[in-house]
């Protein structure tokens, strides 16, 4: 396969736009292929755009435009019937450019996304092609699409398959995709009204005596619009609940007796689901072909951009012969580990909203009695834990520090605290010479980042003066493709104590970051450098190189 082969992207929604940009953005040309004629603007679909998200978009231009155009919110409130149980507000432990969450239609960001693909001369987008087959060799892939004019074949070196939750990929990769559907359904309807102060935050009603014995989801949107989520049963009948009038007796019941408009109206039932496998030889799966959860928590969407990611960056080092094609098995790795997870919060979700035996709705009604006036059973209230990066302390490409153990999951609206495998807080940098990057994860986004605490000191080929370099990728001065490595002072990037604080580092530390701006390793023998670079490429972990 030569260099100039495309990776081929299987689904335009946002997780294929995403994955196209940010391929292109390693240079890599792409062709998208998506079985609709062109592009479906009807609803408003996934709304909620967590910061991590965001800061994702920002690495191809287009998070900041998303957040400006979004509505911002901080704050979520939980009820039961008209009294409030809690409300908690999202910390940022750095200084991050993006809000906690922003609600804005999907429809809007996939046009955002498409006016920066338009412009990206290395991304062809292909509508009309859908997927009937995909065929695999040692130099590539070759899928077939059935389009108006006939069959046609599209050759690539190897795949992101995201095209939604329609099973047609799976069934050519051979997945499995076991889970559960959920029995209760769900009306959704974006109303565009007035509703002062409810601007900013989200409300979840259990049991609100305009939905007894069930729930209400309230998320605020742009143009004053709500989309407004109501618990309903099995046999609901949106057809006859308008011809009733019972629809609009339902939304006056939320917003009172003022004017509204209907934007977009229908009906779900939710699945619990993940394939058993996310990479199936040069075929990455990812978005819901690859797992399908509960909106309580917002993780669709914005875990599928971070499967993207993820897939992106390793395919481009695979490509530039930075790294050997293993890198990709821990794509099913750290994927497949963060989908289990996303299962397993929105599963113990769904159960405290629909509770399974009359033991279970027992239980949910004891807890929420309780929790007016008791503090532990407010904490087992279960009003949908929203979304957040997964931690890839697990994963065969972190160098782990015994120093720094995973506590686990943070408290709700908490980030965890800097440690192998976490995140980067983002943090406003300084570098030298490079006035476009501002901030940490900017920088982070552009290779493999060392940062180096006060008293530390690199042996070669690693070693000072710091700055945006290039090593050899093989053995680090073995010869091969260049590598994109940076290495920096972290007083360089900030004197002031900001990033220091919001990392934690200690002055004899070095801090190993991945392209994605994941902790790799945090280090303070300073030769075990090369091994935590090597390790998080998926390369043989060479010996110790003496002090």
């Amino acid at each position: 396969m030569t260099q100039d082969a495309p990776v081929l992207v299987v689904g335009a929604g946002p997780v294929g736009q995403t994955a196209a940009l940010l391929l292109a953005r390693w240079g890599l040309p792409v062709v998208v292929l998506d079985g609709r004629p062109e592009r479906d603007v009807i609803g408003s679909k996934a709304i909620c755009q967590q910061r991590d998200v965001l800061d994702v978009w920002d690495a191809v231009g287009v998070g900041a435009e998303v957040a400006r155009r979004g509505v911002t919110w901080t704050t979520a409130r939980t009820f039961h019937r008209d009294a409030e149980l809690f409300s908690f507000r999202f910390t940022d432990r750095g200084r991050s450019a993006f809000p906690p969450f922003v609600n804005i239609s999907q429809c809007e960001t996939e046009r955002l996304l498409d006016e920066r693909i338009a412009a990206e001369p290395l991304i062809d987008v292909r509508w009309g092609h859908r997927v009937t087959d995909i065929a695999q060799d040692d130099a590539g892939v070759t899928i077939a699409c059935a389009t108006a004019d006939g069959g046609v074949q599209v050759r690539g070196s190897h795949a992101v398959a995201c095209p939604g939750p329609r099973g047609d990929v799976r069934a050519l990769l051979g997945l499995a995709f076991d889970g559960e559907t959920f029995c209760d359904s769900f009306l959704i309807c974006d109303i565009r009204t007035d509703l002062p102060g409810w601007q900013t935050e989200r409300r979840f009603y259990f049991d609100p005596a305009w939905n007894p014995g069930r729930q209400v989801l309230i998320h605020p949107c742009p143009d004053s619009t709500f989309r407004i989520d109501w618990q309903v049963p099995p046999e609901f009948d949106l057809a006859a609940e308008e011809a009733s009038g019972g629809l609009d007796r339902r939304i006056r019941q939320v917003i009172g007796d003022r004017p509204y408009e209907i934007v977009w109206r229908s009906v779900y039932r939710f699945h619990s689901r993940v394939v058993d496998r996310m990479r199936v030889g040069r075929v990455l799966v990812g978005g819901d072909a690859a797992h399908l959860v509960s909106p309580f928590g917002a993780r669709g969407l914005n875990s599928g951009v971070l499967d993207a990611e993820n897939a992106a960056w390793k395919i481009a080092f695979v490509r530039r012969g930075w790294a050997p094609e293993a890198l990709l098995d821990s794509y099913h790795d750290e994927r497949h580990a963060a989908a289990l997870e996303n299962i397993e919060v929105t599963g113990a979700t769904m159960r405290f909203l629909v509770p399974g035996t009359e033991a279970d709705a027992h239980r949910r009604r004891d807890v929420l009695e309780r929790a007016a006036t008791d503090p532990e059973a407010r904490a087992q209230v279960d009003s949908g834990r929203l979304a957040e990066p997964f931690w890839y302390v697990d994963s065969p490409l972190t160098t782990p520090d015994p120093s720094r153990p995973f506590p686990g999951r943070p408290a709700r609206g908490d980030v965890p605290v800097p440690a192998p495998g976490v995140l980067v807080p983002d943090c406003p940098v300084t570098v030298p010479g490079r006035p476009d990057v501002v901030r940490l994860r900017q920088l982070a986004r552009e290779g493999v980042t060392v940062l180096v605490g006060d008293d530390a000191v690199l042996p070669a080929p690693v070693g000072l003066p710091a700055g945006s370099r290039r090593e050899p990728a093989s053995g680090w001065g073995q010869g091969g493709p260049l590598l994109p490595v940076s290495v920096h002072r972290i007083r360089d990037l900030d004197p002031t104590p900001v990033l220091r604080g919001a990392l934690g580092a200690r002055p004899d530390e070095v801090w190993v970051l991945r392209p994605d701006a994941h902790v790799a390793a945090v280090l303070t023998d300073p030769t075990a450098v090369t091994a935590a670079v090597a390790r998080l490429l998926a390369r043989p972990v060479p010996d110790p190189v003496p002090a």
